[in-house]
């Protein structure tokens, strides 16, 4: 085959898929939200080993650490949406969030609770010594550390969720990998739309590495 890259046409796909960065941002903004906020409170529910809670949740973790974030995608959109009218009528953007910010919560729950764990045990005695509640202790003493700990690999779940939220054009979401496979599809010009894609994703997630060392930098100097 003499395939011939097109770089003018390479160059006028930016243009093209570039608007499509408000859904990726979007899904991977409010999936972050989702995941976090459900995170800390597994993460807690595990820590502190609450009754009955505790159980179901370890179940909950290990369903969503174990299926494939596309195979949830279509089990949720297509799968429960034949016996839930909440999910025949939510939009496939509104729908990619919500399971993309679930299968996180998973792996964030476990990081948080790690970082829990590793705050010395000392620190929490000594400040029930000193007449603090549980709710005082967990909030002024051992999330502040454990957050420092955790900030690392949860920034590293922020990326990867921008990243899997490129799956949610199976859905058909017209997020930058939606945009980009309608290029594609019309143009037949596959090579020239999915290199851009690639560098759109590449330069964005390099941007983020370097805000990820400038916080974790700044987390080391205040502690």
């Amino acid at each position: 085959m003499n395939y011939v890259f097109d770089v003018e046409y390479f160059l006028e796909i930016f243009p093209e898929i570039l608007p499509a960065l408000r859904y990726t941002a979007y899904m991977t903004v409010f999936s972050t939200i989702i995941a976090f906020v459900l995170g800390c409170i597994i993460a807690c529910i595990g820590y502190y080993k609450v009754k009955v809670l505790n159980p179901i949740f370890k179940v909950y973790i290990s369903f969503m650490r174990s299926v494939p974030l596309i195979v949830l995608l279509y089990l949720f959109y297509y799968g429960l949406a034949k016996v839930s009218t909440f999910i025949v009528n939510m939009s496939a953007l509104n729908a990619s969030t919500l399971v993309l910010g679930l299968y996180m919560s998973g792996f964030m729950a476990e990081t948080l609770r790690a970082a829990l764990v590793s705050v010395d045990t000392g620190q929490k005695e000594a400040a029930e010594a000193f007449g603090m509640n549980q709710f005082q202790v967990i909030t002024r003493i051992i999330l502040p550390q454990a957050f420092r700990v955790a900030l690392p690999p949860l920034f590293n779940d922020f990326i990867n969720l921008l990243k899997l939220s490129a799956l949610s054009f199976m859905l058909g979401v017209k997020d930058v990998m939606g945009a980009a496979k309608a290029e594609a599809t019309m143009s037949l010009r596959f090579l020239e739309v999915y290199c851009a894609v690639a560098i759109v994703y590449w330069v964005i997630i390099a941007i983020l590495s370097i805000l990820q060392k400038k916080l974790e930098t700044k987390l080391q100097k205040a502690f």
